[in-house]
């Protein structure tokens, strides 16, 4: 915090050049795919956790 008093709080966000102001509509590009790996990693992990538990029940 800035010992300033005229300064509010909160400022706004800066507008561009043509007045318009920055506004993110979607993710970055590789969230998508991250996120799927993700998913799948941890349904492969959960798997394999399965089958040992199968197999170790078995013995």
């Amino acid at each position: 915090m800035s010992d300033d008093p005229t300064t509010p709080a909160t400022e706004a966000a800066p507008a561009t050049a043509t007045g318009r102001r920055y506004v993110e509509n979607k993710p970055p590009r590789g969230v998508y795919v991250r996120v799927f790996i993700y998913v799948v990693a941890t349904h492969v992990l959960l798997a394999f956790m399965s089958i040992i538990f199968i197999i170790a029940k078995n013995r």
